[in-house]
């Protein structure tokens, strides 16, 4: 797996878990595997995060955090937390007309979300840009 990684050129992970503890079990693993094999990691996102109700647009718990969540998890494990995503049912609709979520929603609480999500992934690609990338050393 390590050699594929390499050979990828990439950036550094994006790594993605759910509110419950049996997610943030698995995320620690790949957060230390990560690390074992030097490979950046970009951040966590918290997925599910709550949900949107389409008609009051008000936000719920469905999965309420029972150990501090992902963020908590990012900061004992010291990466960083790039934001929560809340669960919205137009995202599912939009995905199976070919729509794009952002544009058809732009002012819903989880696009707004995603968007500050991108906003940091890219801010981590423009500030290590220019840095060596472990994996795969520029010669």
């Amino acid at each position: 797996i390590v050699q594929y990684l390499s050979s990828a050129g990439l950036d550094g992970a994006v790594i993605v878990t759910t509110p419950q503890e049996v997610s943030l079990l698995d995320v620690r693993k790949e957060i230390n595997f990560c690390k074992k094999v030097q490979l950046p990691i970009v951040g966590v996102v918290e997925n599910m995060s709550g949900f949107v109700c389409p008609n009051c647009k008000n936000e719920s718990q469905i999965f309420p955090p029972t150990t501090g969540g992902a963020e908590k998890m990012a900061a004992d494990m010291g990466v960083p937390f790039l934001g929560r995503l809340p669960l919205d049912p137009r995202i599912g609709k939009c995905c199976d007309e070919g729509k794009s979520f952002l544009s058809v929603e732009p002012e819903s609480p989880a696009a707004k979300a995603y968007k500050e999500v991108i906003q940091r992934v890219e801010e981590y690609c423009t500030t290590h840009k220019n840095k060596e990338n472990v994996l795969n050393p520029v010669e």
